[in-house]
């Protein structure tokens, strides 16, 4: 592979313009994740005083000291619903990918610090989403359980499609992935099914609950009279019930069987031995990622600053470089793993549709994990293009990346506008991951053309009518149009929609690539040892 060269320079203006204007958009993202934390952390006394963990704690107990942890989706529904400031950002979840007694897994921790854990709209999109990483990429999926179930006021939105998530548990432990829950305070009506359709249950003493309908709705649906504990306390399901496998003393303990419960499991002997690969760290401080995206979106930059300083050795072997430079393909290793890169210099033409999906048809064949690195307003546009057949090269592209079997994995780096999205592998095209820095962007268009088109349009429908066109008013709904599009472009708004599996430090982009195609290439080696209907308690 040809060793990259930069060219910046860390000491002039520019890059310190540049490094400036990232690190506000990091410091904002970093005070909206400080301020959930700060709100779970008022709920201190009150968890200590009945003699537990607070959910947080729960996970660092569960994980294996010193091992890495990828949190996702941590501010789903950012300003949605009831979050007002930011404060109750993630969906009532805490998720991410961590170890636990030696084994991947996909972990997943009711946020009850944060109006007792109760789960909004958002909250049931990230749960699909990480119910779909678990499927994808073969992980035991253990489960912190302790929420007051849906968020009564938007029960509309939630009550119908909750089923899914239901659903998706069973055929996950049908497809052979265990799924491990640790109940430690109520699971009430739909919630009581998360624990039933789980593999293994581990219930607190005293503290864990489990029925379809409380104490308070018994009476007024039957007049029946029964305390809290028999209905449905920890010892009854574990000795009457049999809806439990595990009686816990308390959340350590019940964190203690969790763990048993995964080292117990051959989980990791069934897997194929995986090459341990050796590799060379970049050439270049990833501390220089802050300052290789340009302040102003609209100067250009070499997206091979990036690769530089993310790939082993700096190596890049660059796929028909003199054919389009705006639209760049070639091979890199990250910590070992071979990766196809796509990135963006410009818009997609023509030529670079083509060169892309030819690329993506050979790392297919080759069966090398492809990686997306957004920076495009989209597919160039004008007669040229029309003429030479960007539809049809840019549908071509879009197909490939559609139909491709490698994992596929991208992340926003700037902008990322238009259909560009998805020939990109932007959420509707399926990637296997996909994260975002702190200063991309996603919209059908850019904020200014939106505003144009509008006025264009209104200017050009009012002269049709007759109408003499009012400057003012065309003026107001372009400046509107503009604006609309700016707020709902920016990377709080989309990661708060789950268009991402999380906002990322670029300086942490090379660790979290390496992370994920590590769970990638577990998954491809992986064998299960799938069933029918999944392990059911009789």
């Amino acid at each position: 592979m040809q060793t990259l060269e930069t060219t910046l320079s860390p000491l002039s203006d520019e890059f310190r313009a540049n490094t400036e204007a990232m690190q506000h958009h990091l410091d904002t993202f970093r005070e909206v994740e400080q301020k959930v934390l700060d709100l779970a952390e008022t709920a201190r006394d009150k968890f200590t005083t009945k003699g537990k963990l607070l959910p947080r704690e729960r996970l660092n107990r569960l994980l294996d000291r010193g091992t890495p942890f990828l949190e996702l989706c941590s501010l789903a529904g950012y300003k949605m619903h009831d979050d007002k400031d930011g404060s109750m950002a993630g969906g009532g979840i805490i998720a991410g990918i961590g170890v636990v007694s030696g084994i991947r897994c996909l972990v997943v921790a009711s946020n009850s610090a944060i109006k007792g854990g109760t789960i909004t709209p958002a909250g049931l999109d990230k749960t699909l989403r990480l119910q779909q990483i678990a499927l994808e990429n073969k992980l035991p999926v253990v489960s912190l359980s302790e929420s007051g179930g849906a968020n009564l006021n938007y029960a509309t939105d939630i009550f119908v499609l909750g089923a899914r998530g239901f659903a998706n548990q069973a055929r996950l432990s049908a497809a052979g992935i265990p799924q491990v829950t640790v109940v430690h305070g109520n699971a009430t009506a739909g919630g009581a099914y998360q624990p039933g359709l789980s593999d293994y249950v581990v219930l607190v003493r005293e503290q864990a609950k489990l029925f379809l309908a409380g104490p308070p709705l018994l009476k007024a649906a039957t007049g029946e009279v029964a305390t809290a504990e028999e209905l449905g306390g920890a010892q009854m399901h574990a000795e009457l019930a049999g809806t439990a496998e595990y009686l816990a003393e308390d959340d350590a303990d019940g964190l203690r069987h969790a763990r048993n419960i995964l080292e117990a499991l051959p989980w990791n002997e069934h897997r194929p031995p995986l090459r341990e690969p050796h590799w060379q760290e970049p050439l270049y401080d990833a501390g220089e990622l802050l300052g290789v995206i340009p302040s102003d979106p609209k100067k250009p930059y070499d997206v091979r600053e990036i690769l530089a300083r993310i790939a082993d050795g700096s190596g890049f072997m660059d796929f028909k470089p003199g054919y389009d430079d705006q639209t760049v393909c070639g091979t890199i290793r990250i910590e070992g793993h071979s990766v196809g890169i796509i990135g963006n210099n410009g818009p997609i033409t023509t030529a670079g549709a083509t060169k892309a999906a030819q690329f993506i048809q050979l790392c297919d064949q080759a069966g090398t994990p492809l990686l997306f690195l957004h920076n495009t307003t989209g597919f160039m546009v004008g007669t040229h293009s029309e003429q030479n057949g960007i539809i049809k090269h840019g549908s071509k592209m879009i197909q490939a990346v559609a139909n491709c079997r490698v994992p596929k994995i991208a992340v926003v780096i700037g902008g990322s506008y238009g259909a560009g999205n998805y020939a990109m592998c932007g959420r509707g095209l399926d990637p296997r991951f996909i994260f975002a820095w702190p200063n991309s962007r996603t919209a059908v268009m850019g904020p200014a053309q939106a505003g144009k088109v509008m006025r264009i349009v209104a200017e050009d429908k009012q002269r049709r009518s007759g109408i003499e066109p009012d400057p003012n008013t065309l003026d107001f709904l372009e400046q509107a149009t503009a604006k609309k599009l700016e707020d709902g472009s920016t990377a709080l708004f989309g990661t708060a929609r789950l268009w991402d599996d999380g906002l990322i430090d670029p300086r942490d982009t090379r660790k979290v690539l390496a992370l994920v195609l590590s769970v990638c290439r577990e998954a491809e080696a992986r064998v299960l040892r799938p069933n029918t209907f999944g392990v059911a308690r009789f």
